[in-house]
């Protein structure tokens, strides 16, 4: 295959174009500069500049899918009015500019994965979302509304389109466990609030996995749940976290002291009860790698750390 990739530098972009590459598959990675020469065999690079709405498509003329991945880092920050701009408009600007630009093309390749967020749901309350699930409220679920909203000139250009609704993406090399490892290893682990509330999940190794079953399966359409099949509640997470560290978890961070120190980012991610199941994934033959906590945090810490972009 001959796959696009926006996002190619990121924590799952470069993973995804690494598992790629070794199969021999051909990555072309989108870049926002003047692409440059002596790249890896199998790999090219063509320009993007989504806040111009430009978009090299010569190079996209013979491929066979874009992977859209390219999106400003939520946090852990405050969302200060510029903040939630900057992580609304790279998602929206970014992907109606490479919808548009793949529906104007005379040939344009047939699949498209676009990124978006299990925030989609917003606080489940306790229930589990499916992808049938109606989107929830607040600022990360409207912001996934407007993402996959985005991608409407490619659908209706004729492209096979999957919106991936990606949870917390694990791998010791970046997001969440990047950060916690750290302060787990010097004994600083602990609960977040209560830690009843739940948390959707998914290995970096099985996000890839998915992604790769995705491209295969241009019947997928829609939206696709990309987390575990058995999310875990904080407490429950905080403790084989530790377990598989051998590390105690005894210091809880207060819910009130998050809300004081990240405002809605804590009010929207660590604090919100957030299950969901991924219900298409599974229904089209999809088999997950990692589904439990335990075998996806003793496995990620058995590897070595991920380089981005190789």
């Amino acid at each position: 295959m001959r796959v696009a990739i926006t996002g190619a530098s990121g924590l799952i972009g470069g993973a995804l174009a690494a598992s790629l590459l070794d199969d021999g598959h051909t990555v072309v990675r989108l870049v926002r500069r003047l692409p440059r020469g002596g790249t890896p065999p199998n790999v090219e690079e063509a320009e993007w500049r989504p806040e111009q709405g430009r978009v090299d498509t010569v190079a996209l003329h013979e491929a066979d899918a874009v992977v859209h991945l390219a999106g400003a880092p939520v946090g852990p920050t405050v969302w200060t009015r510029h903040r939630r701009t900057v992580i609304r408009r790279s998602r929206v600007r970014g992907t109606r500019t490479l919808a548009r630009a793949l529906a104007g093309m005379p040939s344009p390749p047939p699949r498209l994965l676009t990124a978006s967020g299990m925030h989609y749901y917003g606080d489940t309350g306790g229930g589990v979302a499916t992808e049938e699930s109606p989107p929830g409220a607040g600022f990360l679920a409207r912001t996934c509304q407007a993402w996959e909203e985005a991608a409407a000139p490619a659908l209706e250009a004729g492209l096979s389109v999957a919106y991936m609704r990606t949870a917390v993406v694990l791998d010791r090399s970046g997001g969440l466990l990047r950060t916690l490892l750290p302060l787990y290893r010097a004994g600083l682990g602990g609960r977040l609030g209560s830690g009843a509330q739940y948390m959707s999940w998914i290995a970096l190794r099985d996000q890839v996995g998915a992604i790769r079953f995705l491209l295969e399966h241009p019947e997928v359409t829609g939206p696709v749940n990309m987390c575990s099949p058995e999310p875990v509640s904080n407490a429950a997470f905080t403790q084989a976290l530790g377990e598989v560290l051998r590390r105690p978890t005894v210091i809880p961070v207060p819910a009130t002291a998050l809300r004081a120190t990240l405002g809605d980012f804590a009010e929207e991610t660590s604090l919100i009860d957030l299950r969901a199941a991924p219900e298409r994934l599974e229904r089209a033959g999809y088999s997950f790698l990692l589904p439990t906590i335990d075998s996806a945090l003793s496995d990620i810490l058995a590897r070595p750390a991920h380089r981005a972009g190789a």
